[in-house]
């Protein structure tokens, strides 16, 4: 069966003559409905990965097709999510999420149901008339991906939309996002640093290691759904997710930092018998 979504050779090079290699040679393949994770350290090419399957950039070798078609720049079956929410302040929750099928010249009445829908979906009806900045940080996100998703596009990019949230706003938006996915079965590419959040997402874990970026193990969840963020079978995954990046993590760091830096457990062990906290 052929793929949704394919890369194939994929080289991406930035600067004078093409002299640093964002990406070498990534093969991959994501089948329609899948909820694919791409994980790595920073530098590793995840956003730019992203980026290529979206059609906001252009490899420089090899080929990225949806559908079998090559990408060629953006289209209206691929949505990008941010990590940032970007709407606008001066408008309303309804007509941020309205204004794409307005810019698409889609009918009043056809635009109003559909932001009806998609704002009942992340539960926002109610504050459709706030703007952004009465709002909270998960209720913007959410805001984000009402607007992402009322185009109706059968791929949703997300590149670690919820990085700046804290953990328990998070947690809701995880299991929110994937009733989400559960109910449209959307193809959904989720960047992340956060190996428990791809371990609670993901269909699928893409690991990858940089200095080149690459994938260096393609990874299967088999995981029942709905799993929660404290799920022992969550926890067990996300350790090996973990140590499978550990090497690549410390090149990254070792490549930033000066000589002086080693890993955590690299240094001395303290005297067993000093009294700390002594009196207090």
């Amino acid at each position: 069966m052929e793929p949704l979504i394919a890369l194939r050779g994929v080289t991406k090079a930035w600067g004078a003559a093409g002299s640093r290699l964002a990406l070498s040679r990534v093969d991959l393949d994501i089948a329609e409905g899948e909820f694919v994770c791409l994980c790595g350290p920073s530098g590793c090419g995840k956003t730019t990965l992203l980026n290529l399957i979206a059609g906001l950039e252009r490899p420089t070798s090899g080929e990225v097709t949806v559908r079998g078609a090559p990408v060629r720049g953006p289209g209206p079956e691929r949505t990008v999510m941010f990590q940032e929410s970007a709407l606008f302040p001066w408008l309303s929750v309804q007509r941020n999420v309205e204004f794409p099928l307005e810019m698409a010249g889609v009918p009043r009445a056809e635009r109003a149901a559909r932001v009806e829908r998609y704002l009942k979906m992340v539960h926002l009806w109610r504050t459709r008339d706030s703007h952004p900045h009465e709002l909270s940080g998960g209720m913007r996100q959410r805001a984000a991906m009402a607007r992402a998703l009322v185009g109706e596009p059968s791929i949703l990019l997300m590149d670690e939309p919820f990085a700046a949230l804290d953990a328990q706003t998070r947690d809701v938006l995880h299991a929110e996002l994937e009733r989400i996915w559960l109910e449209t079965r959307k193809t959904v590419v989720f960047v992340t640093h956060n190996v428990r959040e791809a371990a609670r997402l993901g269909d699928r874990v893409v690991m990858m290691g940089t200095r080149p970026g690459r994938i260096t193990r393609d990874l299967a969840v088999k995981l029942a759904r709905p799993r929660e963020a404290n799920d022992q079978d969550v926890t067990t995954l996300a350790g090996v997710i973990e140590r499978e990046l550990k090497i690549e993590i410390e090149k990254v760091i070792r490549e930033e930092l000066d000589d002086a830096w080693t890993p955590a457990g690299g240094g001395l062990p303290g005297a067993a018998g000093r009294d700390l906290g002594g009196g207090i």
